[in-house]
Order: structure tokens, then C-alpha cells, then sequence
């Protein structure tokens, strides 16, 4: 439980009024920061500032305006790069890392189509992932498998909701190829240990792939300390834009995978009969990139790095152990996961005893409550887990949540065990 003084810093919130959507409806209840952030005022200007003032095709000028969107996106890639610590040994952020996409899922698919021929999977070798993956870091390694004849080998849960140091240890082993784990579950909120499975996948000579989608907005990162080969996260999950993902990798890693996409902007030259590709990052961004978009991304980053991402964890580590506590207190609600607020980044799933999850969200809303409801892009993992209905509600903290905030999703699911609750026997019963 929480301490009374961790509570009232809880309540004492400084970040709503930051926040346009949040600060202009005070009555909204936004519990679903796990599927997309909300934008800070400085997103928004940002990116009206990008079209106002350097709007022109990056790289393709010479102009003053296009050199300036150059150095825009240029210095948008150096602030990535330093947010999840790819830095050099000097410490200088290495921007050339950091490919921009559409989203995770685009990063995490060209992952997928690039890194596996270069690996080139056969019949004898294994791309191991965890049960609970979301299906962007599933389904790409599904149908790699499926068309090298590739075994797909997935790392389960024990009973406590980890992946145990056996269980690495008995899965990843002389066949693996490829490790690709999320570090954080969208659906359980849980924290995997990547550090050490990236340890053990190198141990066996395989690349290690993170999806950071749930991770990189809500924990500090360290891709140098972690030791990844390769990891994907999107813009709209730390408060940057829709539209636009994060590819890193190691330069060495990056170099020899090939393009995903080709046409313009990602070669070097061209002939009637052959191409040389453009060094990384260019060789990954084929077309027009989303210049604005890139320029917003970076205004987001510096905005969770101004506020302080060690204190902003803390803030949301207490906000979400005060969520699961309240929900444990409530005799109709399950929690799926562990029962451990403290173990929660960001996310908690639940389910009203009896009701279905897409009833609980639709009553939600009525009192201006936002959840999700569904199978969260996780179906595996509900199927391996036998949650009823294969579905879940899920609420998400952010450091702009607060308590009222968790207090008003109580008053709400009350409202739901009041309409549905009458026939349903609680956890007591």
C-alpha cells in the first residue's frame, strides 16, 4: 500500500495543465495512455512551427529553408539517440542509429524482412519471442517462420507473471537465430528482464530485438546498457505524433541488413541496371518522411526530459500501485497480472466478474472515463493465460494522471456492478 505522503504527492499534479485536451476538459478521465499518449502544448507547436517556418523537403534542397529542415531532423536524431543512450564512448549521441518509420509496427516488420535474410533461416534454426507480445512483435516473426521453415519458440510465464532465468536459459539456445522480446507487456504492465535475455542470446550467437513501445515512454532506457541489437518504439506512446516510429540498432547491425523499401532518397546512385543504397539511416527512409512529424517527436523528448524521466517513473510506478490496489479492494473486479501495483508500468488489466469488457468500457464512457477493452493486439497470450472471453479491460497511467483520476474509474465500475452485478457472485461468494 501507499503511504499517505506518497498519495498527496500523487494528488498534487503539475502536468494536466500542460496538456491541451486534458486542460480544457477537466471532467475527461483518460485512462489509456498504453494505447496512445496525450500531446503536450509544446507537440502541438511544434509541429505548426515546422510548417511555418522550415517547410521544404529535407535533404533534397540547397536552399536555405531545406538545409534547415535538414538540420531539424538531423538534431531530432541526436536528441533520440541521447534519450535511449546511444551515445558513444565520448558520450555523443550517435543520430545516424536512429531510422525513422511510420510506427513500431513498421520497424519491428522491417526488422523481420531484413534482418532474417540476412541471417537466412533454415529448417534447423529458431526465432524465439514471449508469449506475451503484442501481435506487431509477433506476427512479422510468424510469417518469417512460416516462409524460411523456421521454428517460432516462445518464451512462457510462470505462475508470478515472468520469464524466468530457466526459462531463457531452456528455450534460447544453439539453433536460435533471433531473440525479439518486449520489455515491457502492454497487457500484463510487467518488466522483462532484456538485459539478460540479450545476454543469453548473444551467449548463443543470436541478435537480440526489443520492442520498446511500453517501456521507452514510461521507464529510463539504455539500449548500451541493455545490449540490444536492435530496438522499436513509436512517437505517439511518449506524446510526439501519430505517424512516425523509431527504429535503432547497432551501426554494424543497421549497415548489413538491406533497405526494406526503395525508390527515392535512400540511394547513393542509380544506373539503367543496378543501385548503390544510401548509408544508414537514409538507406531505411525511401520517399518523403514526415519532416513535421520527426521535429514534433523530438519536441516531445525534450519535454519528458525536462520534467525528469526518474521522477516521472516514480510518479506512475505510485499511480499505478495505487490502481491495482484499488481494484484488488474491489470484490467484483480481477486483476490479471500480478496482484503487485509496484510491478506495473503504466498498464493494469482487469476484468468485472461476469461482465463483458466491452459493456465495462461502453459504461466507462458514459461518466467520461476512458479504458480499453479487448484483446489489446495480445490474443495469444489471453489464450495461453484462459482469461474469459479472451478479452480484458485495461486502464493506463501516465505522470499526468492522478489519483481523482483512479477514484473516478472506481465510481464508474461501481455504476457497472450496480447495472450488472445482481446476478454475478463476487470473489467472497
Amino acid at each position: 500500500m501507499l503511504t499517505t505522503q506518497q498519495l498527496a504527492d500523487i494528488e498534487q499534479n503539475p502536468y494536466k495543465a500542460d496538456f491541451p485536451l486534458l486542460a480544457q476538459n477537466p471532467d475527461l478521465t483518460f485512462l489509456d495512455s498504453a494505447a496512445t499518449a496525450q500531446r503536450p502544448e509544446v507537440v502541438l507547436d511544434a509541429e505548426r512551427t515546422f510548417y511555418t517556418t522550415m517547410n521544404a523537403n529535407p535533404l533534397r534542397g540547397l536552399y536555405r529553408l531545406s538545409v534547415e529542415a535538414t538540420e531539424a531532423i538531423d538534431e531530432a536524431r541526436k536528441t533520440i539517440a541521447r534519450f535511449i543512450g546511444a551515445v558513444d564512448e565520448k558520450g555523443d549521441p550517435q543520430g545516424n542509429q536512429i531510422v525513422f518509420t511510420r510506427n513500431a509496427s513498421e520497424s519491428l516488420n522491417l526488422v523481420a524482412r531484413t534482418l532474417g535474410p540476412k541471417v537466412v533461416l533454415g529448417p534447423d534454426d529458431e526465432v524465439v519471442i514471449s508469449i506475451m507480445e503484442h501481435h506487431s512483435n509477433l506476427i512479422p516473426w510468424q510469417q518469417l517462420c512460416r516462409a524460411t521453415g523456421a521454428k517460432l519458440t516462445y518464451l512462457r510465464l510462470d505462475d508470478d507473471f515472468r520469464i524466468t532465468p530457466e526459462e531463457v536459459a531452456a528455450k534460447i539456445g544453439p539453433h536460435t537465430k533471433i531473440v525479439s522480446v518486449t520489455q515491457v507487456s502492454n497487457v500484463l504492465g510487467v518488466q522483462n528482464d532484456v538485459k539478460a535475455i540479450a545476454r543469453r542470446a548473444h551467449e548463443v550467437g543470436a541478435y537480440m530485438v526489443v520492442d520498446g513501445a511500453q517501456s521507452v515512454p514510461h521507464v529510463p532506457v539504455n539500449v548500451r546498457d541493455l545490449d540490444c541489437d536492435l530496438m522499436a518504439f513509436s512517437a505517439h506512446k511518449l506524446g510526439g505524433p501519430m505517424g512516425i516510429g523509431v527504429l535503432w540498432g547497432k551501426s554494424e547491425v543497421l549497415d548489413a541488413m538491406p533497405p526494406f523499401l526503395t525508390g527515392g532518397e535512400m540511394i547513393d546512385s542509380v544506373t539503367e541496371t543496378d543501385a548503390v543504397w544510401a548509408p544508414v539511416p537514409q538507406k531505411f527512409e525511401a520517399g518523403t518522411q514526415d519532416a513535421a512529424g520527426s521535429f514534433a517527436t523530438k519536441a516531445a523528448i525534450d519535454y519528458l526530459a525536462s520534467k525528469d524521466m526518474a521522477k516521472l517513473e516514480a510518479r506512475e510506478r505510485e499511480l499505478a500501485t495505487y490502481l491495482t490496489d484499488r481494484l484488488n479492494d474491489l470484490p467484483y473486479v480481477d486483476v490479471i497480472g500480478p496482484k503487485d501495483g509496484s510491478r506495473h508500468v503504466s498498464a493494469v488489466a482487469f476484468n468485472v466478474r461476469g461482465v463483458h469488457p466491452h459493456d465495462v468500457a461502453s459504461i466507462l464512457d458514459m461518466s467520461n472515463v476512458c479504458i480499453r477493452a479487448g484483446h489489446h493486439c495480445a490474443q495469444p497470450l489471453l489464450n495461453y493465460l484462459e482469461v474469459e472471453n479472451r478479452a480484458t479491460c485495461r486502464a493506463s497511467v501516465a505522470f499526468y494522471n492522478d489519483k481523482a483520476d483512479i477514484d473516478r474509474l472506481v465510481e464508474g465500475l461501481d455504476k457497472v456492478w450496480s447495472i450488472f452485478g445482481g446476478a454475478v457472485d463476487t470473489k467472497e461468494a
